[in-house]
This record gives C-alpha cells, structure tokens and sequence, in this order.
C-alpha cells in the first residue's frame, strides 16, 4: 500500500475537521463528547482510552471519593484503624524472639561450654600438612632431574 505523504497530510486534516465538528457538536448538545474513534494524533494512547472506556464526570467523581477515602484510611485519618503492614514484628513478638534466642544461647553454653574456634582458616594447611607437601614435591623433582639426566 502505497501512501504518498501529500494523501497522508490530506487524511490528517480530514481526521482533525472531524474531531473539532463532534466537539462541537458535542457542546451545542451539551452532552458527554464521544470519544474519538481513532488517536488524533501519534501520541501514545491515554490509559483511559487503551482500555476502550468512558466513565461519565459522576463516574469519574464516585471513582476520585472511592479513592481518596481509600488513601484516608491507608494514613490513618479516615477514622478507621489504619491498615497493618505485611511482614513487620509486633514489639510483643520482637519482646518473645528475643527470649528465645537468649533462652537458646544459654542452652549451647551449658551443653558445649565454650567452643574456642579454630585460629587456622578453612582450606589452610597445617604446618605438618606443608612438612609432608613439601617432601612430597621434593621426592617428585629429584625424580625428574634423574629421568631428564639419563
């Protein structure tokens, strides 16, 4: 399909002329206007117009009070107790856990004393282990110098 941009700009304007006699048309009936049946311009469609819906100026104000009462609430100044939040410990559960722990610790002490931890780090070789590594490595290139010499 072939579209020369003389056609485009042509079809644009028509587009626009349509839009201003509806909303004129609109006005003069002083009812709701019609939603466009197609975007004006290259824009990005409005939330309200991708859904495809028209909520009339009653709709829309019922919508608004909904919300802000719901907003209200959320902060505490509808009256209403605000809404807990997910996840977070009461002080009587943080008061309760805290014991426990304690009551836990105390119980590893009494069984295992005091366990002193190890001053080597994991993976470290133990000065006996290097002894051995190194006679290892020693005994294995006396064994290459004597191969490579014959």
């Amino acid at each position: 399909m072939d579209i020369s941009v003389k056609d485009l700009q042509e079809a644009i304007s028509i587009r626009q002329q349509i839009d201003n006699l509806q909303r004129r048309l609109s006005s003069l009936l002083r009812g709701a206007p019609q939603r466009p049946t197609a975007p004006t311009a290259p824009t990005a469609p409005t939330a309200a117009a991708a859904a495809g819906r028209y909520f009339s100026p009653t709709t829309r104000a019922k919508l608004a009070a909904a919300a802000r009462a719901r907003w209200a609430k959320r902060r505490g100044t509808g009256g209403a107790a605000p809404a807990k939040t997910k996840g977070q410990l009461t002080p009587a559960g943080r008061r309760k856990l805290s014991q426990l722990m304690k009551a836990r610790w105390a119980a590893r002490r009494k069984a295992g004393g005091k366990q002193k931890a190890s001053s080597r780090k994991k993976g470290a070789l133990t000065p006996a282990g290097r002894r051995r590594l190194s006679e290892l490595m020693k005994a294995r290139w006396a064994a290459r110098r004597k191969a490579g010499s014959k």
